[in-house]
């Protein structure tokens, strides 16, 4: 499996930070969440009442919040204090406020670091083959179920998991069992993100998935620079038309802004990863937030450019097809079909990086298809 490991995000250990090594933090510590850990928790006011939700928090400052009630999806994200992800007005709320039709699904988007849209329909409202699709689907509003988490050393680390089962199912229809996993180290400024995807059902079904992951200030501001290897940049209509050839530029926020969407064909490292960053140097001495992702698992990409006021938002949203609604995708040959049994892969991490020398090597990684 082309999977990615949480090992992979380690820069520095516990020796590199305190000056000691897992023996010596224990002897100086009477409980690990002095230096990270979990915490689940159930939200008690307004529309996310009773939703479950499970905290992730690193010694370096990398902090977020798992819905355990929206997907598993990530609602909040922040790193030495400071929000990475935008959030939306609409708050949190639990599954019982989803609506599917049309352009409902707003309603209950709460940006965040993460929400995904699928497992069988992404993107627009559309009707296809006879079924009326609201936006960008039901996943998002799907409670996990067999919901285990895992704290435990490894070596000089804390390794930190959340696992759960998100199933769309209905009876003469699809039923899709999604299995994630969401990992980090405790001496880490990163996330993992892995989902198996399981037609677990009595026929075949379309599977959609797109990662829409929103980058917000105070990382993304007019001092921030997004850079994508990307080789084409197609605008999904006349509104991105304009001014396409500054798709990656950022601005202050505009009154009365309309969002522009791109298609992005993006260029994988020798090692068949994408790495796609949003960097702003001015912002702490320099913060860069870096997404890798495998193109084999996620061949399409899609940059939402959102500079409106109070709806300021980068999206940067991997996926397995574009977000034109599933009939759009079906008559031009990208919808994926599981049969039963059959099951897919994918995911993506996520890592907060800083410095100068990092931030430049990442800046060249991103830019590699420039």
């Amino acid at each position: 499996m082309n999977g990615i490991h949480v090992c992979d995000l380690l820069k520095e250990g516990l020796k590199a930070m305190f000056g000691y090594d897992r023996s010596g933090v224990e002897k100086r510590t009477g409980h690990v969440s002095q230096i990270g850990g979990l915490k689940p928790y159930t939200l008690t006011d307004g529309r996310a009442a009773g939703m479950r939700a499970v905290d992730f928090r690193t010694t370096r400052g990398l902090e977020f919040t798992v819905l355990l009630d929206r997907g598993m999806d990530i609602s909040e994200a922040r790193y030495k204090g400071m929000s990475l992800c935008w959030r939306s007005c609409a708050g949190d709320a639990a599954p019982a406020y989803y609506d599917p039709r049309g352009l409902e699904w707003l309603w209950t988007f709460f940006g965040g670091l993460l929400t995904t849209c699928g497992l069988t329909q992404v993107g627009a409202p559309t009707t296809d083959e006879g079924e009326e699709l609201g936006l960008h689907g039901r996943i998002s509003c799907a409670p996990a179920e067999k919901v285990s988490y895992f704290e435990e050393w490894s070596g000089d680390g804390l390794e930190m998991k959340v696992s759960g089962v998100v199933r769309e199912a209905r009876l003469f229809g699809p039923h899709l069992e999604m299995y994630r996993t969401i990992s980090a180290r405790g001496d880490g400024a990163g996330l993992v993100l892995r989902d198996r995807i399981v037609n677990a059902g009595a026929r075949p079904a379309p599977c959609m998935l797109l990662y829409h992951i929103n980058a917000g200030f105070p990382l993304l501001s007019e001092s921030a620079e997004l850079i994508l290897p990307t080789t084409k940049a197609e605008p999904r209509d006349a509104e991105a038309e304009k001014g396409k050839e500054d798709f990656a530029k950022i601005h202050a926020p505009v009154t009365g802004y309309q969002e522009k969407v791109y298609f992005h064909t993006m260029k994988a490292g020798n090692d068949g990863r994408v790495t796609a960053a949003l960097i702003n140097r001015r912002l702490n001495g320099g913060v860069g937030l870096k997404l890798r992702y495998q193109s084999s698992e996620l061949p399409c990409f899609t940059q939402w450019k959102m500079l409106g006021d109070r709806e300021y938002v980068m999206g940067m949203e991997p996926g397995n097809c574009l977000p034109m609604g599933r009939a759009v995708e079906r008559a031009d040959g990208r919808l994926v079909i599981l049969e039963v049994e059959q099951e897919i892969n994918a995911g993506f991490e996520l890592e907060v990086v800083e410095g100068e020398d990092d931030l430049n090597s990442l800046a060249r990684e991103a830019a590699v298809g420039a």
